[in-house]
């Protein structure tokens, strides 16, 4: 985990020159959201009860069998309008969430968070 981190902020810095100054901040905004709110379901890794990945993940592997990643940044087809979709109304074992708890500014923020991972832009 520490490494990936240290990746993240890494490319993250050199992201940050300037003029891409807001594009950069909503990027780290995002990475501290998906960090907090979604890493813990759709992050890469086992899960803390031993299972080879963890369940947001596992429940993408097994919907997409291989056509799409199932790590979240790995996507990049998802902007803010199909994340919100999602946030909003849940999905199967998926949660919604309301906008107090994930804001539209935070969705906008992730989506360009995952969009920066999985492009590199």
């Amino acid at each position: 985990m520490r490494k990936l981190t240290l990746f993240i902020c890494t490319g993250l810095m050199a992201f940050s020159a300037p003029g891409f100054g807001q594009d950069a901040q909503a990027i780290e905004r995002g990475r501290d959201k998906f960090i907090h709110d979604c890493q813990p379901c759709h992050g890469a890794g086992p899960g803390d009860d031993g299972s080879p990945m963890l369940p947001g993940t596992h429940a993408l592997q097994l919907k997409y069998k291989g056509e799409k990643p199932a790590l979240l940044e790995q996507r990049s087809d998802l902007s803010a309008e199909v994340i919100t979709v999602f946030i909003r109304n849940g999905v199967a074992s998926m949660p919604p969430f309301r906008k107090m708890e994930v804001t539209d500014q935070h969705i906008a923020d992730i989506a360009a968070y995952l969009k920066y991972m999985a492009t590199g832009r």
